[in-house]
């Protein structure tokens, strides 16, 4: 199976998701062995359980700790730990990936560099245990794919090793403004934490895609169920999936071919403004991207009278429409605003990180109808690298094209970045 999608409803944990890895008959030895490959074989215990939330059943799953009193551990001293563990390249790479995220969602919000974080919450032995599990776990089921619906945060607070914390949690919240995603609404919830910093950076790293799923033909079904009692079921749901073309002429779909496009609808929203200043204008459009808009750009244009405006568009998934209409309100100077679903052609698409001798770039590939992976690296990820050695800008993205080069199955075309 390549194609994973995961539809959280009720929040995003690392042990719900974990549980239901185990659900779809992920062995518990995939877990255990690369923990075991740490010297953590001793260290914890799963404790799982069929239970049934809201009537509906699942798997649910913790962590028991057998230390005493588990040691914090420094970002640089864990990365250390992790990038010499005898593991795959793929299991290291994923683990080193989703830890790295977590430190810096924790650096920006205590306002320090990530080497210096203690791991808390998100480093103790659970969340260790959690964040190999899931990555081994998926590595056994031969996921290339993960979609993610949007999760809700929660709200009001949570007691953590800092003290009382708002919800949604401060690493959370950087998590998703530094990867672009979007948060579901979590209106009707009763206060408290429903997305963990642990879950989110695992689906931030894993999933190439957030929104609703594509046309697909579920084969199996994964279920992982959270502690907290609310008034629905609280569960999270692993579907392993077929994805499915357009229909053909006679209405039929058809399996999709690995790498061919495939087709959503996203709304357009559009309105032209002409009494906004250059500033206000700016600021009107960061906000449309911060409420999840896909695109947001402005076009020159005369309106009546001859006066100079602007035609400003934005495109969406359907769910993030009405948040993105109170922007346009809250923001923009329009009295109107007309809104069209259209379809769009995309290629299927990833991000992972790739690690070069200057530090570690995301890169964001396409898969092109032909197989190949057309890879290009983020460009903020070069300035920052080209100010952290300072280097020009060109050199930066040499050095990434040759580290391209030097992965496996890479030839010289296949690497070029664009």
């Amino acid at each position: 199976m390549a194609l994973a999608l995961l539809d959280c409803p009720t929040g995003l944990a690392g042990n719900m998701l974990l549980a239901a890895l185990l659900d779809l008959g992920v062995p518990e030895a995939v877990v255990h062995g690369p923990l075991a490959a740490l010297g953590l074989a001793d260290a914890y215990r799963l404790e799982i359980s069929e239970r049934r939330s809201g009537g509906l059943r699942g798997l649910h799953l913790e962590v028991v700790p057998l230390e005493a009193d588990p040691p914090h551990r420094l970002w640089a001293t864990l990365r250390s730990t992790l990038q010499q563990a005898p593991w795959p390249d793929s299991l290291r790479s994923r683990v080193l990936a989703v830890f790295g995220l977590l430190a810096e969602a924790e650096a920006a919000v205590h306002g320090h560099g990530a080497d210096a974080v203690h791991f808390h919450e998100v480093g103790a032995l659970d969340a260790l245990v959690d964040v190999v599990g899931v990555c081994a776990a998926l590595l056994h089921l031969g996921v290339e794919q993960l979609q993610c619906m949007p999760p809700p945060a929660g709200h009001g607070s949570v007691s953590t090793a800092h003290g009382v914390l708002p919800v949604p949690a401060p690493a959370v919240l950087e998590i998703a403004r530094a990867r672009g995603i979007p948060l579901a609404s979590s209106e009707g919830f009763p206060a408290g934490e429903l997305t963990t910093p642990t879950g989110l950076a695992l689906a931030a790293v894993w999933s190439d895609r957030f929104g609703l799923p594509p046309a697909h033909r579920p084969e199996r079904v994964g279920v992982g169920l959270g502690t907290r009692r609310l008034d629905r079921p609280n569960l999270l749901r692993l579907v392993l999936a077929t994805a499915l073309a357009p229909a053909g002429a006679h209405g039929d779909a058809l399996p999709a071919g690995a790498g061919q496009p495939c087709c959503e609808t996203v709304v357009e929203q559009q309105a032209q403004i002409d009494d906004l200043t250059p500033e206000d204008l700016a600021a009107f459009q960061d906000a449309l991207r911060s409420a999840g808009a896909l695109e947001v750009f402005c076009q020159g244009i005369l309106m009546k009278k001859g006066r100079a405006g602007w035609l400003v568009t934005a495109l969406a998934a359907p769910p993030t429409a009405e948040a993105l209409r109170a922007v346009w309100w809250r923001h923009s100077s329009t009295l109107g605003l007309r809104e069209r679903h259209q379809p769009r052609w995309v290629l299927p698409r990833r991000s992972r990180d790739l690690a070069t001798p200057l530090g570690v770039v995301r890169i964001k590939e396409a898969r092109l109808p032909d197989g190949r992976w057309r890879p290009k690296p983020e460009h903020e990820d070069l300035l920052a690298l080209a100010g952290r050695h300072a280097l020009p800008l060109d050199q930066v993205r040499a050095v990434v094209q040759a580290s391209l080069r030097q992965e496996p199955g890479q030839d010289g075309g296949s690497g070029e970045i664009a």
